[in-house]
């Protein structure tokens, strides 16, 4: 498939919006279906492929993403830029809703989902550094000019879900310096990595996770909620970085990742 666009960007139906002259592309990939088809259309001049990651009708719990078809399918587009907003619980007080955090780490305390392209042979990527360092220092500088404040760095633990966690597992996760907590950011990130994509986290803080404050704990109801009165500025700062992201890819550790790799197969 020709390349129709070289920036992807994962998240919510509310991102739609922010996409001018607009085109519904299927792929097929080796791993089944992506959640949606891929939405393809324009963000300051540039060709961008959107894609809902809990599908349009939010369909996909976090276990249950299709994510090595969702990355496949946008690399097969011509994707090798990927922005990807996410809502998180914050660890610590001083995060409280509203924050954006732009992460440099992540801890996988997912269970059984699969986290490889490469089923079938050795191929080890480096994921020392899981997130595009290039990306993440343009995302930071183009949210401090939106007025956002960004807190430029930030450990986010990835969990299983669906459930939210127990008072005892947000305190121990807190205790080990972590920053966030969130269910979809692995192994999304593994899996664009072993794409050699650019990989740019964007997290909105929605709520303290329940062992951070007294109360009843975080709802479903509570995240939704401020994730909704927030999207809007966070489409807006979506498509400023679009804007500001250079056309193709950089030549980045991440375009290297799999640099001197046996691949058993050939990627789109």
């Amino acid at each position: 498939m020709s390349a129709v666009a070289d920036i992807g960007v994962i998240g919510g139906s509310g991102f739609y919006e922010f996409l001018d002259a607009t085109e519904e592309v299927k792929v097929d990939t080796p791993f089944g279906p992506p959640s949606d088809p891929v939405t393809v259309g324009e963000v300051a001049g540039r060709r961008v492929a959107f894609l809902p990651r809990h599908g349009r009708d939010h369909r996909f719990p976090p276990h249950r993403i299709p994510y090595r078809a969702n990355l496949w399918a946008l690399r097969s587009l011509g994707v090798r830029q990927v922005i990807a907003p996410s809502a998180v619980g914050s660890l610590t007080a001083s995060f409280g809703p509203g924050t954006l955090i732009v992460p440099d780490q992540l801890v996988d305390r997912t269970s059984g989902r699969t986290q490889t392209f490469f089923d079938q042979s050795g191929v080890h990527v480096t994921f020392a550094d899981p997130y595009c360092a290039n990306g993440r220092e343009q995302a930071i500088a183009v949210a401090g000019e939106a007025g956002w404040a960004p807190v430029p760095t930030g450990t986010l633990v990835v969990i299983e879900g669906q459930r939210f966690s127990t008072r005892a597992e947000s305190q121990w996760f807190a205790a080990q310096g972590w920053t966030l907590v969130g269910m979809t950011g692995h192994p999304e990130a593994v899996l664009a990595r072993e794409l050699a994509l650019c990989y740019i986290p964007l997290a909105l803080v929605t709520d303290l996770d329940a062992g951070i404050e007294a109360g009843e704990g975080v709802t479903q109801a509570e995240v939704f909620k401020v994730f909704a009165a927030n999207v809007a500025r966070l489409r807006d700062l979506v498509a400023a970085l679009i804007a500001e992201l250079p056309p193709g890819q950089p030549d980045d550790a991440c375009a290297h990742a799999l640099d001197g790799l046996p691949l058993p197969f050939e990627l789109p």
